[in-house]
């Protein structure tokens, strides 16, 4: 299978888990087509002073790879700066958000699996 980028899937969310603006999630993989594994697989673009809000994952991870720019990770209440090549992880039960820092978009690969370990 091959997924054209013109057919992907191009959302706008405002105030993600009551973050601030609007951030933009191109989707990668949706449905089905996770195979039971997990729900999210994105690339998503967050415009200058943009954020998604600090939340809690229950039953499920979520990893992100810092594509380009730069922000701030907060990691259980820890912030962290991150920058392009950054890997940031959230494991099951933990909380975390991020934010635009840098004049430029920030580009971030988002993934969030099922913690079936805790099944």
């Amino acid at each position: 299978m091959v997924k054209k980028a013109a057919d992907r899937k191009q959302l706008e969310l405002v105030n993600a888990q009551q973050g601030q603006g609007t951030v933009y999630p191109l989707v990668v993989l949706e449905g089905d087509e996770f195979t039971g594994a997990g729900r999210l697989f994105n690339v998503i673009t967050f415009p200058p002073k943009t954020s998604i809000g600090y939340h809690q994952h229950v039953g499920e991870t979520e990893t992100y790879l810092i594509l380009s720019g730069e922000g701030m990770y907060n990691d259980n209440g820890t912030l962290v700066p991150v920058q392009a090549g950054d890997v940031t992880y959230c494991a099951n039960g933990e909380s975390h958000s991020i934010e635009n820092t840098g004049d430029g978009d920030l580009v971030i690969v988002a993934v969030i699996l099922f913690d079936k370990t805790k099944a």
